[in-house]
């Protein structure tokens, strides 16, 4: 809420009646308005947290949201179709970005709700937005991450483990939240391999019956696996299978 404070300065000795120079007037005054004090930060406070938001994006990225997990499944079904840089890794980066976008857009929204808005217009302290806008960020990192890993850093920081979940220290949940999200993308990129490495095993057999020891299995088998991937859809069962270990996504 705006305050707007006023000063009046009496020139006269005498008070507002009294006599003033030679003429006798009344005292004149000078109204002084100081403007808006507002509780809202300034313009260069928020420009300040901006840039160090910028800066530390691309670590906030890799670490705290989705995107690591979706770039390991997709690079390790490139592996598994046994192509080597097609698709490029700007277009599985590309790609694992958007998706993340897509996967945290609820968590994105709620952060702005909470904590972002509230502190533009005055509402929350620094430390009370940061508080508040956490909370949807750590509520999906403690969604997506096991007891296991939460122990095992516990015990390797030397803390005692909380009886709650919601009581662990962002500083060890983070590190969790990551390893859970690497194991949890290398399951699936087993899943994403078994039947491939079927096929492998088919042509080499075939090409060994045959006596083509001189061919290499992989430009035989390469044609069957992407004709393989392509008729049962595999990008989009790769997706929806991402999206749906989250719940959903947006």
């Amino acid at each position: 809420m705006n305050r707007i404070a006023t000063a009046v300065v009496f020139l006269a000795p005498g008070g507002p009646h009294g006599p003033s120079g030679p003429h006798g007037h009344g005292g004149s005054s000078v109204q002084i308005d100081l403007g808006g004090l507002t509780d809202k930060p300034s313009s260069s406070l928020v420009t300040i947290l901006a840039l160090t938001l910028l800066s530390l994006l691309p670590a906030i990225v890799l670490t705290c949201t989705s995107f690591t997990k979706v770039l390991v499944v997709l690079g390790l079904t490139r592996n598994a179709l046994g192509l080597q840089q097609t698709p490029n890794n700007q277009v599985l980066a590309g790609l694992a970005l958007f998706l993340s976008l897509f996967i945290m857009s609820p968590v994105v929204s709620q952060v702005n709700h909470d904590g972002v808005q509230p502190y533009l217009h005055g509402d929350k302290t620094t430390t009370q937005a940061f508080h508040d806008g956490m909370e949807p960020l750590r509520k999906f990192m403690l969604d997506n991450t096991d007891d296991d890993e939460l122990s095992l850093l516990t015990n390797v920081a030397k803390q005692d483990l909380p009886e709650d979940r919601n009581d662990v220290p962002t500083t060890t949940l983070i590190p969790a939240f990551v390893l859970s999200e690497l194991k949890d993308a290398f399951i699936i990129g087993f899943i994403v391999f078994i039947p491939f490495l079927v096929i492998d095993i088919v042509v080499s057999g075939a090409l060994m019956s045959l006596g083509m020891m001189m061919m290499p299995p992989v430009m035989v088998s390469l044609p069957f696996k992407l004709l393989l991937f392509v008729m049962v859809d595999g990008w989009a069962l790769i997706i929806k299978a991402l999206v749906s270990s989250y719940g959903g996504g947006g």
